[in-house]
């Protein structure tokens, strides 16, 4: 039976690696901020977030990570499928800043319906392949540098950074409300938003050789 030191150690380890990959802005972090700044579904967003990092997380300390490294058909047909669904979401995002009609800062999402949101949501966590040589292969690897006695404790705080982040991006989003307040605000978001994602995109459809 490991230490209580051991334990602490790893769980820590878990917890501080996670939260130096999560924290990075990317597609999904950018999707629930807007969505946590505009109340709108929020709880169900970060719910979807949560859940699938500790469905991978779990999955990577379990040894799946080996068997994903390997299943590169498998990653290429992810990779085209965000490459697509980023691109759209990018440019529907510029569109909605170049066009401040189309922006209605607190009714566009929230007139969208809560299946519709958690959807999106999906979409931009599981069709990104970066979640899964992150998440699943190298959180896995990590984990198991820490025996089989450390790897659990370290998947405990890896999932424990996650639900903080995701809870505290989403619900403490609302606290920048009050700089949003107008509608040119908006349009810069929604600039960044849109960056953000063609970028991923772009990265995505030209993979390092």
């Amino acid at each position: 039976m490991p230490s209580l030191g051991r334990v602490i150690d790893a769980s820590l380890a878990g917890l501080l690696t996670c939260l130096s990959l999560i924290v990075a802005i990317g597609a999904q972090n950018a999707y629930l901020l807007r969505q946590g700044l505009r109340r709108a579904h929020v709880g169900p967003v970060v719910a979807v977030c949560v859940l699938s990092d500790w469905v991978l997380i779990i999955a990577g300390v379990s040894g799946v990570g080996s068997v994903v490294r390997y299943a590169g058909w498998a990653l290429t047909a992810v990779r085209w499928l965000g490459v697509a669904f980023l691109t759209c979401y990018g440019l529907s995002s510029a569109w909605r800043a170049l066009h401040p009609d189309a922006l209605s800062a607190a009714a566009d999402d929230r007139s969208r319906s809560r299946g519709a949101v958690v959807r999106r949501a999906l979409a931009l966590t599981w069709l990104n392949p970066h979640v899964y040589l992150d998440t699943v292969v190298l959180l896995g690897a990590l984990a198991t540098a820490h025996g089989p006695s450390g790897r659990w404790p370290f998947a405990v705080g890896a999932c424990l950074a996650s639900t903080l982040w995701f809870l505290g991006l989403g619900f403490g989003a609302r606290l920048l409300a009050p700089l949003l307040a107008r509608q040119r605000a908006w349009q810069v978001l929604d600039l960044l938003i849109a960056a953000t994602m063609l970028v991923i995109a772009f990265e995505l459809s030209h993979p390092p050789r």
